[in-house]
């Protein structure tokens, strides 16, 4: 399995369901929504420490290169970055969408992947979005999902962040799938530049989002990223609890 222990970015997975909340909360549905999200996180104790272990993690590493990398790095070339790495990821899109039997959405996955490929120079150019076919964002925890499977319980990864026992076991069948650009590529230091590199516009691009966090640092990230999950396995037909 070629897949490195950092092959995802620290708190980036709570840090980016932010982005689903929005700056305004209605603070009455959010404390509903928060005791809802405490009732799931039966090992709250064990998750809190690796939640601080991983932050310190990022505090002191991933999010200093982060901000040098977002201030000498142009924003037309972090966004070209960006697209490279979302245009990899359209295969993984493709088979989960399928197995979800969303076979229009899968044609939307190889219609992107094939015009951003050539047209969008390796993905270069996302010429794709500007022609109306919006990026779907599918993974097997979710697939598993529109099959039944309960998400479980909620729990911190060392390194890799909040996830659930559904979503983290998943990440051992989806490894061998084969469909991550770092599965595809031997050559290992270009493996891990590619790998290092992703993280790094990952995370710069989640800066501005980490002021939305307020309160119970720990609470807050878990809280954003139980709601943004439900959100993405029922493909948004949940009542927003915002």
């Amino acid at each position: 399995m070629k897949v490195l222990p950092f092959a995802l970015p620290v708190l980036l997975v709570g840090l980016a369901s932010i982005a689903s909340i929005g700056p305004v909360l209605a603070q009455e549905k959010y404390d509903d929504y928060a005791v809802e999200s405490a009732d799931s996180d039966p090992w709250e104790p064990v998750n809190r420490a690796i939640f601080s272990f991983n932050d310190t993690v990022d505090r002191f590493t991933l999010k200093p290169a982060a901000k040098v990398y977002d201030r000498f790095v142009p924003e037309p070339v972090s966004d070209s970055i960006g697209n490279v790495f979302s245009n990899l990821g359209e295969p993984r899109n493709l088979v989960n969408d399928t197995l979800q039997g969303k076979y229009r959405d899968a044609g939307i996955d190889i219609a992107r992947f094939l015009l951003n490929t050539t047209v969008g120079v390796v993905g270069v150019f996302d010429v794709a979005t500007r022609m109306g076919l919006q990026r779907n964002d599918e993974d097997l925890g979710q697939t598993l999902g529109s099959w039944g499977v309960p998400s479980g319980p909620y729990v911190v990864l060392p390194l890799l962040g909040p996830s659930t026992v559904r979503d983290g076991s998943s990440r051992v069948p989806e490894s061998f799938i084969g469909y991550s650009y770092n599965d595809q590529i031997d050559h290992v230091p270009t493996r891990n530049t590619a790998i290092g590199t992703d993280l790094l516009d990952t995370r710069a691009a989640l800066l501005s989002r980490e002021q939305m966090i307020r309160g119970d640092r720990y609470a807050f990230i878990r809280d954003a990223f139980l709601q943004n999950r439900e959100y993405q396995v029922k493909d948004g037909a949940v009542e927003d609890p915002f």
